[in-house]
Order: C-alpha cells, then sequence, then structure tokens
C-alpha cells in the first residue's frame, strides 16, 4: 500500500489550554528536556473520563486514558503524499510552502457560490478547540487538538439547493511548490468526498490550527478537513475547492486501488484491509497495541447516519 448525536457537541475554546499556555509549557518542556506528552498539566486538555464527557455535554470519543500526542510526532509523522510518501518527508520537504495568500472555492450546487480569501471563509464563524481521536488506515492513531470551525457554518452560508446530495474537496495541485506532485503516486490533485448529511455532522470540522498554533505545512495548511469518525486519508489537506454535486463525487484512494478504499471510509474493526487486519491500532508513542473502535469511538454521535446500510458492502 501507498498510503503511502444527540444531543450537543461543542467545546468551548475557553476550556482548552490557550496557545499562550501551550508554548510556554514547550519552551519549559525543552529546557527540560522533555515532550509536550510528558507533562501532567496537559492532562487537563481532557476530560477525567468517558462519563464526565456525556455528563457534559461533550460526546468526543475520548476514552480515559487518551492522551494528546506530543506536538513533535503530531508534526513529523504524517501523510501528505503532495509532500513525498515517507512519513517524515512533509515535515522536510514542506519548509519552503507559503500557504498565505490562500482563497478557496465554494460552487457548485449551492445559491451563493464564492471565492473566498482564507480569513474571509474563518471570520463569520466561531473557531473552537476540539481533541479528537485520529485512527489511520495503516493501524496506527493519534489524539490531536485542533483548532477550527464547523463545516457546516460554512456550507449553510453557502446554502446548498435542493438538489445537493454530495460535498467534494479538492487539494491545491502546484508541483512546483509541492515537490509530491511530480511523481504518479495519485491522482492529481487530490480530491475527497463526503455525503452532504455527513459533511453537516457538528463533529465535522474546517481545521486551520492544531496545539493552539496555525496549522503547520505538514499538517495540511492552511485549511484541512478533519471527520473523526473515519479514517485519517479522508482528512483532506491544503483546500482550494469545495464543491456541492448531486452525484458522489470520485476521491483519490478509492481511484488508485477501489478494492482497499472505499468512499465511507468509516473506522470499522469488524472489516480488515485487504492485506492486514483493522482490529487492533497502535496509539503514537505506546508500545502495545490496543482495540480499534467502532466508528472510532464516535459510534454514539454518528451511527445514526449509517442506519440500514450494510457496513461491509458501503466501506
Amino acid at each position: 500500500m501507498l498510503i503511502r448525536s444527540a444531543g450537543p457537541t461543542d467545546l468551548r475554546s475557553s476550556e482548552i489550554t490557550p496557545e499562550s499556555l501551550y508554548l510556554s509549557r514547550r519552551e519549559w518542556l525543552a529546557a527540560a528536556g522533555l515532550t509536550v506528552g510528558a507533562i501532567v498539566g496537559v492532562g487537563a486538555l481532557l476530560p477525567r473520563d468517558a462519563a464526565a464527557q456525556q455528563a457534559s455535554g461533550k460526546p468526543y470519543g475520548l476514552q480515559a486514558d487518551d492522551k494528546p500526542t506530543p506536538w513533535e510526532d503530531v508534526t513529523t509523522y504524517n501523510n501528505f503524499y503532495e509532500f513525498g510518501t515517507n512519513k517524515d518527508d512533509p515535515a522536510e520537504l514542506s519548509r519552503g510552502f507559503k500557504p498565505r495568500p490562500w482563497s478557496v472555492k465554494v460552487e457548485g450546487l449551492v445559491k451563493k457560490p464564492g471565492n473566498y480569501a482564507i480569513d474571509d471563509l474563518l471570520k463569520p464563524s466561531v473557531v473552537e478547540d476540539r481533541i479528537y481521536r485520529h485512527r489511520c488506515v495503516e493501524a496506527w492513531s493519534m489524539v490531536v487538538p485542533w483548532r477550527g470551525i464547523m463545516l457546516a457554518d460554512v456550507l449553510k452560508r453557502a446554502e446548498p439547493t435542493p438538489g445537493a446530495k454530495f460535498v467534494e474537496f479538492t487539494t491545491l495541485y502546484d508541483p512546483s511548490r509541492m515537490p509530491g506532485q511530480r511523481y504518479p503516486v495519485l491522482r492529481w490533485p487530490y480530491a475527497e468526498g463526503l455525503r452532504l448529511d455527513e459533511a453537516m455532522h457538528p463533529l465535522t470540522l474546517l481545521v486551520s490550527g492544531v496545539y493552539g498554533r496555525d496549522l503547520p505545512n505538514q499538517n495540511g495548511a492552511p485549511l484541512r478537513l478533519v471527520v473523526p469518525w473515519k479514517y485519517g486519508f479522508k482528512g483532506i489537506k491544503s483546500i482550494v475547492r469545495i464543491r456541492l454535486t448531486d452525484t458522489q463525487p470520485a476521491t483519490a484512494w478509492n481511484v488508485s486501488a477501489p478494492d482497499e478504499y472505499g468512499f465511507y471510509s468509516n473506522v470499522n474493526p469488524t472489516v480488515d484491509h485487504p492485506r492486514w487486519s483493522q482490529a487492533k491500532e497502535r496509539r503514537i508513542g505506546e508500545f502495545l497495541r490496543r482495540p480499534t473502535l467502532m466508528f472510532n469511538g464516535y459510534a454514539n454521535q454518528v451511527s445514526s447516519l449509517y442506519a440500514g446500510m450494510d457496513l461491509r458492502k458501503n466501506y
């Protein structure tokens, strides 16, 4: 392989450690020779246990032992084929990439299409900090503190027409700035898609930051998608176009290997990848593997989206 809810879901920014504290903690940790994930105080980012999350109305699917993956791992262990197929390629080969100025075209079956500068796209919405679990199809996982807005805010402003059923996303195509695109690893530009109700779900984010900072280049600057109940390759990066359509869009990995990567790509431990089991995962920074959770632990929030569907056929 080349890959290489019922109930409120809002989490106030004030309930997440602010950027200034992230940065000061990292400076202290660097002096002490530690990583961000090693400090006990980072645990304050997380509710004490899953029951507390449900009681507080913040069902983000985190487990009692979920700890944020250290900044160093979040920003150096990446899949971003536009900058290379090795895990460390994106951090190394994206250093000269300049993600500003940037614009995103919103088009298709909407009443109010437009080409938006990124700040205009984000400004009218509430920017939130949310910690999400992430599961890669390669059977590794992370816990990441993202900063972003609900995709639903952007789509509502564009006013989808009654015929809109899917949302297609497209990554920047510029081989001069993204050296991985000089090779036919995938069909460029990278494209992904969601059903409209998945895109409108309050857990689905357009992300512009991580750990209280602007997104680094290797993590998809300046704007990426995060859908925490799906495998990581659904999280398209460096988005330049959002198009609403009445037909299911072609997606990069489904086009490349349709028997391995389905359109839905929901985390389902009972459906193995053709070449390995998905029943367990390795959390970055941990030695032992842990059981993979249905919908990556977000079943209470999203399983109703797939009521009556054959989740083996619609993988």
